[in-house]
């Protein structure tokens, strides 16, 4: 048997970019230092979301008459809008709460499948239909509408509908943001440190809820891609799978970087539907095997990552782990001095080793100018700030 490599492109391509919505969504979640565990219940949510809007618009107007603006404008907001829930409530349990992240998103998950299964029912229920699923045939026909380019080059790369090529466009913008920017700058330092960021004057809050709900929509995306695109408009009840997962997989794999995930999706998405190019038989767990390929493949790579001890290819440092003022709060309400003092003095430890970078364009080491200012910033802390001695303030620079 001879391997179709122009029929296998494609269907890795389709099989890849719900993976890639959900990666990316993901990274720019963890960077702000919040780990959510519950990306496969926001990606299951959004799908089912955008299946309601279309639903409803297919039942209220005639295929003929339907409009292909609102045909793709509908299912898309309602992805949005059910993703954007599902982060919002992601935040306030963790970011505002201080909840626990792993079982959060843990629970997140659980609750997003509930969610989806119960209206996929409803749906099912009201279409009387014999078989349980619902088929959105038209509104389908607008989301993987392609061009018509002949050959192999027209179906290796022009033979797929808007969204896979949106998936790739906010990659790559996505990656842009995080090193290119001054607010992607500010949110890899609420990642790396909250309380330095914060002594900074970075909002980390509103860094936190922002890079978190835009994170849950781009993943709702990759759900809704799912159903109308690669699934031709059909739903399911528990039809998504472990997407989700491989989605968490995917950014492990690609060392928390949007432009990797491109081409690493690609290659999950060969890896889940290989066995299907390859001969097996009835032997379903060789069919089994192939699909464990893209954990196998991640855990080598987390094996390496954990041996080459690389900064750049490590975790955000507060990744999974809440950010807690009290200690901050404390000392403005027994010594306002001394907090002012003490804010001031991390403002500038924080400031000099992001602000100066040295011939190899890294923020190395502050130069001896800033040197200067923080043993003078010190000098004048023990001198004029010096609290009673019931209330000790102790001043720890961060480490540059």
């Amino acid at each position: 048997m001879i391997f179709d490599l122009t029929a296998f492109l494609p269907r890795a391509v389709m099989q890849g970019i719900p993976l890639l919505y959900g990666s990316t969504g993901e990274i720019l979640t963890e960077k702000s230092g919040n780990l959510n565990l519950g990306i496969p219940g926001v990606m299951y949510v959004g799908g089912i979301c955008g299946v309601i809007g279309a639903f409803f618009y297919e039942q209220s107007t005639p295929a003929a008459d339907m409009n292909a603006f609102l045909a793709i404008g509908i299912p898309m907001l309602c992805s949005l809008l059910g993703s954007l829930l599902m982060g919002l409530l992601y935040c306030l349990l963790t970011v505002t709460l201080r909840a626990n992240q792993n079982v959060t998103g843990l629970a997140l998950t659980t609750f997003g499948v509930g969610i989806g299964n119960f209206f996929g029912g409803s749906l099912i229920k009201l279409t009387d239909s014999e078989v349980p699923s619902i088929a959105l045939s038209a509104t389908s026909a607008y989301f993987s509408k392609s061009l018509n380019v002949g050959g192999w080059f027209g179906q290796v790369f022009l033979s797929y509908g808007f969204l896979a090529y949106l998936a790739i466009v906010i990659a790559l913008f996505a990656s842009y943001f995080l090193k290119h920017t001054r607010t992607g700058l500010h949110l890899r330092a609420v990642g790396e440190s909250a309380a330095t960021a914060d002594a900074a004057g970075i909002n980390v809050t509103k860094y936190k809820y922002l890079a978190t709900c835009i994170g849950s929509m781009i993943a709702g995306l990759g759900g809704l891609y799912y159903v109308m695109d690669y699934a031709c408009g059909v739903w399911s009840n528990n039809a998504f799978g472990d997407r989700g997962w491989l989605a968490i997989a995917l950014v492990i794999f690609t060392i928390w970087r949007p432009n990797v995930s491109v081409l690493a999706s690609i290659l999950f998405g060969g890896f889940y539907i290989l066995y299907i190019f390859i001969p097996t038989g009835t032997n379903l767990a060789i069919k089994e095997l192939y699909k464990m390929l893209p954990y196998v493949v991640t855990l080598v790579v987390l094996i390496i990552v954990s041996l080459r001890k690389k900064r750049e290819d490590q975790p955000p440092a507060s990744l999974g782990l809440s950010y807690f003022r009290e200690e901050r709060e404390i000392l403005k309400q027994k010594h306002p001095m001394g907090a002012f003092v003490l804010d001031k003095f991390q403002r500038l430890s924080l400031t000099a080793p992001i602000a100066a970078k040295c011939r190899c364009g890294r923020a190395c080491r502050p130069p001896r100018r800033i040197s200067i200012h923080l043993r003078r910033a010190r000098r004048k802390i023990e001198r004029a700030c010096r609290p009673p001695r019931r209330i000790p303030i102790y001043f720890t620079p961060c480490a540059a």
